[in-house]
């Protein structure tokens, strides 16, 4: 071979990991599925109306952690500050996201929303936000008036429909991701660092890959061509002494010997709107409307969106990841999976020169900067 390493995916993961061995001089080959680079941030230009449409969903890059910031701003320093809005259709009414003292307001009476906003602050000691299990558990009648309602009205219907299963049977990790706000903020983060790239996020992954040293072939379904025997990595029937970092689904890597892990999948369809804005921020969460969980609204995304008397929206449908048929977005966190995902890992981590990684190959439910993290430390160890 004349390469230094193989990288199986051009998502963040992959990508940044083949910028490093670039950088270092290195050789690496990117062998990519799909027909362009970036992953799930992939994003084209609307030839209609100019419209930046991000493919798979909406991305709005936050971190607190200063390294990752600086990776991004030296790959390519065109960022811009961007804080994500988002708000959830409850009763007809749309109210912020995370849900905060105003959604108190809007859905109980003045006397109510008094004791629930005080029962709040003295439960949890003032502190910024709470988890929708905390306040569930709470011994406070006040706090728990509020979290079934928010719990029925918001979280168990959009799980269900987000994951497919109920929520008591998920990583309670996953309800922890959005909590509640003890407070009248109204934005999705809380990170130092929130930003959106100037030119989006394929113009970004172009600059990250653009190295001479990194050839990147489309269109590849790695696993025709990697084959894994007597702990040995083989790409196209030859023994491959250079690393291979794996960024696909774990399962299929070694032919679901220990079975089938869950994913779930996303299915867009779209609308172009004769309005220049269809909502009020990005993504508004539908949580009991039947098949869809969100609209996108994707030119409340572009940090200068065109004026054009139109928009561009997209309605938001999950369903199963079926290989062949649709991508794997999310790795679906049960008891059960995590522990069969674990005998993937163990099964990777004695196969010679072979690195899983990624949210598929870790089978972790990463942001993008948590992903960008596992890269830059899996770089150190190779």
């Amino acid at each position: 071979m004349n390469y230094d390493a193989v990288v199986v995916g051009a998502g963040f993961t992959g990508a940044a990991l083949a910028y490093q061995f670039a950088k270092d001089g290195k050789k690496v080959l990117v062998l990519e599925k799909r027909a362009h680079i970036a992953g799930n941030m992939y994003d084209y230009k609307d030839d209609k109306t100019g419209i930046l449409i991000q493919k798979y969903g909406v991305h709005s890059f936050h971190t607190n952690h200063k390294k990752v910031f600086d990776f991004i701003t030296a790959v390519d320093s065109r960022w811009a500050p961007f804080v994500l809005r988002a708000y959830v259709s409850i009763k007809g009414q749309l109210t912020p996201s995370p849900f905060n003292f105003d959604t108190v307001e809007q859905y109980f009476t003045r006397e109510d929303a008094l004791e629930i906003k005080k029962a709040l602050a003295e439960t949890f000691d003032y502190e910024a936000a709470a988890t929708i299990l905390q306040m569930l558990n709470s011994e406070n009648e006040y706090v728990r008036k509020y979290a079934e309602f928010l719990y029925e009205e918001d979280y168990k219907p959009y799980t269900s429909k987000q994951w497919g299963i109920e929520p008591d049977e998920l990583d309670p990790f996953i309800l922890r991701r959005v909590p509640v706000r003890l407070s009248y903020i109204n934005q999705y983060f809380d990170d130092k660092y929130q930003v959106q790239p100037v030119n989006g996020y394929t113009s970004f992954f172009e600059t990250m890959l653009s190295d001479k040293n990194i050839k990147i072939e489309l269109n590849q379904d790695a696993l025709k061509r990697l084959h894994i025997a007597d702990h040995k990595v083989y790409l196209d029937s030859e023994p491959c002494m250079v690393p291979v970092i794996y960024t696909g689904p774990v399962d299929e890597l070694f032919h679901y010997q220990y079975g089938r892990l869950p994913y779930r999948s996303l299915e867009f369809k779209y609308q172009t709107v004769d309005v220049n804005s269809y909502q009020p921020s990005p993504g508004v969460a539908y949580p009991k409307e039947t098949g869809y969980t969100r609209i996108t609204e994707f030119s409340k995304l572009m940090l200068i969106p065109p004026k054009t008397g139109r928009s561009v929206i997209a309605y938001e449908y999950p369903s199963d990841y079926v290989q062949g048929v649709n991508e794997a977005f999310y790795p679906v966190l049960t008891k059960q999976s995590q522990e069969m995902a674990d005998k993937y890992k163990k099964e990777a981590g004695m196969v010679s020169g072979l690195f899983v990684c990624g949210r598929l190959g870790d089978f972790q439910y990463y942001n993008m900067d948590q992903a960008l993290q596992r890269a830059l430390e899996l770089y150190k160890l190779l």
